[in-house]
């Protein structure tokens, strides 16, 4: 079985190509093309194949990470977008909730929301009303969904979001719409709010369903599009998504509900960076992604990818209610450009020289220094090494850049350089911190996964002041989010609202609840012909205390529901809560809101050949070079005296001493001074960060 996994970055389109059959892995990257991002991926699946002696036509699976729907909201370039909605509450998306983000600013513009996603006259009501538990006390009025449609093809919008109030309950309204406007509006994407988001909130839900109607054409067409290039290429390849929740998608599920997308490129870094962390034999990681433009940081206890709460699911300012991984995003990585800011400060980011022009050592006409020409300025990477895309790094116009920047700060150029990598690695520090420290988890327990382009570049110093005891760096870090994309499964969610007490609950009415959902979830897999040895379905449910306002998702105990059920999962609740919050409610019932069903279909993990063994010396042909490398180390900053090794030559049981630099052609490794690295069967570098010290 022929797989290829495609990550599309702001700087680097990353491919792998893995044959299930005989263990063959082949990699390559291209530079991405922001304007139009599947010419890059066209263009580097063509070159992929051939040098990995493979017919594009012989593709069994490509599976695709993107951040086209990303990009569309945070640019604010979406479709002009139209809403039909329940009469009297057609503000609900601009009101909003109670929470302000900027409650004490005397400067908060008014009104204090994002710009809407619709208009105020493209949001039309119309009389209807459902109540619960989903009995229709005001019919609803099909002449007016008419009058409204027609309104919306007058002004021309090429998306429109239906929410009705309690459609979760009754969606027999919301249907009935739907049918009419595919009438009144051939070729206009629809976006209704009970098969987006079949849950309570009514605020969420409708931002949510409105979010999914703005990204819907310009992602539907870009899905097509890239589909239809796929089967000119590759007719006879299935070609799946990375979803937000860590799983995959069809480009028909994909196109009909985009907001599943919208953490579609970093979500397959974390699940790549535990794979690698798997095949290294470690289990909790915090998982460095760093890119061109940013990074993406996750943490995964025992493995497990934590997902975030649903009240925490927002995007560009806006509530989107869809399961998405736990991870944080920020503006730092290899093109983040460096500046002196009007205190005469030196900032590093969040703005980034991106794919083009690039960093000034590209040679691609950029002017500003940004955090890779600190590298190379350093002394970390070399002209002469073999680069991704063909690039050859221009040294001198770097340092020239650095020293223009330095001379305003009255800096030298190496004090620059190193004052870039510092505030750049610091600002990746409090990242980490936030999203291990702050939420429970200790570092001193993890391994960093470092990867991306320039992870390796700047995880050991990570991890060193997190006091992280080490740092994996995989095989091919340049490609993981790649990798992370093949080690994906299928996953389908189905939902329903159910808000029941634990104690009051019917075990067999609930039961009835998940077989309904597990039927949908059947289906998908059906559709997507994964055989029945290869599926697996899990049950989760989000409860709270009752009178809480939100829930935390907790998994159902496993087997048929009943009463001895309910109480292990009401336990299972209050032990989360108490992780999560560190104080627990016994006197209070728990409240089970939702009952969630994750069809999955596993998929083949990618397994790597182990490479040829060696002792712990490593081979003369691995050193390529030895020349001076700045380093902060004992207090200082100074040259140091560091070999170069081509990471290709290296043989497992290698162990390499700090300072040492390991180049490759999708990243570089650093090794600072009073660290030690090893290399392990399957390729992996495994950085020694810390001694071994009794912990206080």
């Amino acid at each position: 079985m022929l797989r290829v996994g495609i990550d599309v970055g702001g700087t680097f389109t990353d491919l792998m190509l893995v044959d299930d059959d005989d263990g063959r892995v082949t990699v390559h990257k291209v530079p991405s093309t922001p304007a139009d991002p599947s010419r890059a991926t066209m263009t580097g699946l063509a070159e992929l194949c051939e040098f990995g002696g493979a017919r594009p036509g012989d593709l069994d699976q490509l599976l695709h990470g993107t951040t086209v729907a990303t990009n569309i909201v945070l640019e604010r370039n979406g479709s002009k977008t139209g809403m039909i909605t329940t009469r009297g509450f057609r503000d609900i998306i601009y009101i909003g909730r109670h929470r302000r983000p900027k409650t004490f600013s005397i400067y908060q513009d008014l009104p204090w929301r994002e710009p809407t996603l619709v208009d105020r006259r493209h949001r039309l009501p119309v009389t209807e009303r459902i109540v619960p538990p989903g009995d229709v006390r005001v019919p609803l009025d099909e002449d007016e969904v008419r009058e409204a449609a027609h309104k919306l093809r007058e002004a021309n919008v090429e998306a429109v979001a239906v929410c009705f109030l309690f459609s979760f309950l009754n969606p027999a309204h919301e249907r009935r719409v739907k049918e009419i406007l595919e009438d009144e509006l051939p070729g206009v994407h629809l976006s209704i709010s009970h098969e987006v988001v079949p849950q309570h909130r009514e605020y969420e839900r409708f931002s949510t369903t409105a979010l999914n109607a703005y990204i819907g054409p310009k992602t539907s067409r870009y899905l097509h599009n890239m589909h239809d290039a796929l089967r000119d290429l590759a007719p006879d390849t299935d070609f799946h998504l990375m979803a937000s929740n860590g799983g995959t998608l069809t480009v028909d599920g994909a196109a009909s509900r985009p907001a599943q997308l919208l953490m579609s490129g970093p979500v397959a870094g974390i699940v790549g960076g535990i794979a690698a962390a798997r095949s290294a034999g470690y289990d909790s990681v915090i998982t460095l992604d760093v890119g061109g433009t940013s990074a993406d940081i996750g943490v995964a206890p025992d493995a497990n990818v934590r997902m975030k709460h649903l009240y925490d699911t927002n995007l560009g300012g806006y509530e989107v209610m869809v399961p998405m991984v736990d991870l944080d995003t920020i503006g730092a990585g290899g093109g983040s450009l460096a500046r002196v800011d009007a205190g005469g400060l030196l900032r590093v980011g969040p703005q980034s020289a991106g794919a083009d022009p690039g960093p000034v050592c590209y040679g691609r006409g950029g002017t500003e220094p940004a955090a890779t020409d600190a590298q190379v300025a350093l002394g970390r990477m070399r002209p002469e090494a073999r680069l991704a895309g063909g690039l050859e790094l221009q040294t001198d116009a770097a340092r020239a850049a650095i020293a223009r920047l330095g001379a305003g700060l009255g800096l030298d150029p190496t004090e620059t350089a190193m004052g870039i990598t510092q505030i750049l690695t610091q600002n990746m520090v409090n990242a980490i911190s936030v999203n291990s420290v702050q939420k429970g988890f200790d570092p001193r327990d993890f391994s960093l996964v470092a990867f991306g382009g320039g992870g390796p570049l700047y995880g050991a110093d990570i991890a060193r002041e997190l006091s992280v005891p080490r740092v994996i760096v995989p095989l091919h870090p340049g490609i993981t989010s790649a990798m992370g994309l093949l080690d994906s499964d299928l996953k389908y969610e189905s939902q329903r609202t159910v808000m029941v007490d634990s104690p009051d609950a019917d075990p067999a009415a609930l039961e009835q609840v998940f077989t309904e959902l597990e039927a949908e979830g059947r289906a998908a897999l059906d559709a997507d012909d994964v055989a029945h040895e290869d599926r697996l379905f899990q049950r989760w449910a989000d409860c709270r205390y009752v009178g809480q306002a939100y829930e935390l998702l907790v998994p159902v105990p496993p087997g048929p529901l009943d009463a001895e059920a309910i109480t292990r999962l009401a336990e299972e609740f209050e032990q989360t809560h108490e992780r999560e919050y560190f104080y627990r409610f016994p006197e209070k019932p728990v409240q089970i809101v939702h009952l969630r069903s994750y069809a999955i279909g596993l998929m083949p993990s990618v397994e790597f050949t182990p490479i040829a063994e060696g002792g712990p010396e490593p081979p003369d042909v691995a050193v390529v070079d030895r020349r001076p490398v700045v380093f902060f180390a004992g207090g200082a900053t100074g040259e140091h005296d560091t070999p170069f090794y081509d990471r290709e030559r290296l043989l497992a049981g290698n162990v390499l001493h700090g300072p040492a630099i390991v180049e490759q052609l999708d990243s570089t490794t650093v090794i600072p001074p009073g660290m030690d690295a090893r290399v392990l069967p399957d390729g992996a570098i495994v950085i020694d960060c810390l001694p071994e010290e009794p912990r206080a």
